[in-house]
């Protein structure tokens, strides 16, 4: 029988615990109340018997697979399961056949939807139209980066989020109480304190709750007539918990925007957490001062100007010393971000700049500015007039004639230095060439 048929047998007692104690009802269902709960959505959409297509966009161990169970038996419909990852036009055709001859309504389910390429979406989009399908789609990532705006609107989107500690505990209770599917029948005692340190490692998925239990539970030791889960075992159960996630997903972007947002917040703590959790979650700590050699121009700019060289420091130190102690490099780095000035005016004025050359197609460089390699480009003037500034009184070559701006343009100010840190002194700097400037205009 198709595991995933809403008439679905009760499932051995050989399957994960985690298999086993999937919801028979949202009465069962555990977290996502804002979805399920009395009067919710899903909770009347169940009730009507009516499923409409659907994105259930959410981390792992949530219960997307089970909700669209629920929802396939509440409205009596045949339930179809495709993975995008193994699945092809193919397999989806075959699908729509099987609809074809299905005298009851057809939900397919489509796990990790996101992974549809444009051929597959193309081949999907006109049965859900039609309604020959009605679709719920399963994903960890954005659809509205991975799924095609055709498809998109006409699916809800409906976001699941992580289960509570509280919510992952209830869970739990729920398998050790359980007789008939879950471990009730072994009369299993487990402390508060256990099941909270096994929902800390579990990160919000039930699953891996379950899962964790169930293994646990082999190592439970007999004590009066039951048996007893200690804390002490649980070394060796729960292990590393460092949660991996998805480099190309949303969590992977998400880590590296809140590294950056918090140095532009000049929050020095938040973003060491955030670097700590991408690196521990399989990140690559090159893509982590990548990002900082952007900040240093983009944030920090010259209100510090030793922020760019000192990323680059850092860059060289990791690829120098290795991954454990270049780590601390990159650390370095960041915390001189975080606390350093903050301007972005480097970013503004080259922004400006390149707006102005794209509306400026004719700029012609001065000839006075141009190189004279030949006699030919001598003899058109090439490079004469030219004021060499170390010659120049105070190195500056004064006076509105040598502005080294296009001839016949309007002229345009890109960078406005900031009050902050170093660049308070370009300003204090630029002010003083631009008085000289004027002087000079005004000498006979």
């Amino acid at each position: 029988m198709d595991l995933f048929d809403s008439q679905r047998a009760t499932p051995s007692d050989d399957a994960p615990l985690a298999y086993r104690m999937r919801p028979q009802t949202l009465d069962d269902y555990v977290g996502q109340q804002a979805l399920v709960g009395q009067g919710k959505p899903l909770r009347l959409m169940a009730e009507a018997g009516l499923v409409r297509s659907m994105i259930l966009w959410g981390p792992p161990g949530v219960g997307k697979t089970t909700l669209a169970e629920l929802l396939a038996r509440a409205s009596s419909a045949h339930l179809e399961h495709l993975s995008a990852v193994m699945a092809g036009v193919k397999e989806i055709r075959a699908v729509v056949e099987r609809a074809q001859q299905h005298a009851s309504p057809v939900i397919l389910f489509l796990d990790e939807i996101h992974r549809l390429n444009k051929s597959q979406q193309d081949a999907l989009l006109p049965h859900v139209e039609s309604g020959l399908l009605t679709l719920i789609g399963a994903t960890t990532e954005n659809p509205s980066f991975e799924v095609n705006s055709a498809l998109l609107s006409r699916a809800r989107v409906y976001v699941l989020k992580a289960l509570s500690q509280e919510e992952l505990i209830a869970v739990m209770r729920q398998a050790l109480t359980d007789e008939q599917r879950g471990l009730g029948k072994r009369t299993i005692v487990v402390e508060d304190d256990v099941l909270a340190a096994l929902a800390h490692a579990s990160a919000g998925d039930a699953r891996r709750a379950l899962g964790l239990l169930e293994t646990a539970c082999d190592f439970t030791q007999p004590e009066h007539g039951q048996e007893v889960l200690h804390m002490s075992v649980l070394a060796d159960v729960v292990g590393h918990q460092a949660s991996a996630f998805d480099k190309q997903g949303d969590a992977y972007y998400d880590l590296l925007s809140a590294i950056h947002k918090s140095i532009r917040s000049s929050r020095p703590d938040a973003a060491l957490l955030y670097m700590a959790r991408f690196i521990q979650g399989g990140g690559d700590p090159l893509d982590v001062v990548r990002r900082l050699s952007a900040i240093a121009s983009e944030d920090v700019g010259n209100a510090d100007p030793r922020a760019l060289p000192l990323v680059i420091a850092a860059w060289d130190a990791y690829l120098r010393l290795g991954d454990y102690e270049g780590q601390r490099a990159i650390a370095h780095a960041a915390i001189h971000l975080a606390v350093a000035p903050k301007s972005n005016r480097i970013d503004r004025a080259w922004s400006a700049a390149k707006q102005y050359a794209r509306q400026q197609p004719q700029i012609e460089v001065p000839t006075y500015l141009r190189n004279a390699p030949t006699r030919l480009m001598e003899q058109l003037g090439h490079g004469e007039g030219y004021r060499y500034a170390h010659n120049e009184p105070d190195g500056y070559p004064a006076g509105s004639a040598h502005d080294c701006w296009p001839e016949d343009l309007p002229k345009a100010r890109f960078f406005e230095p900031s009050q902050f840190g170093q660049e308070k002194r370009f300003g204090e700097i630029m002010a003083w060439r631009e008085n000289r400037d004027q002087e000079a205009d005004q000498a006979p």
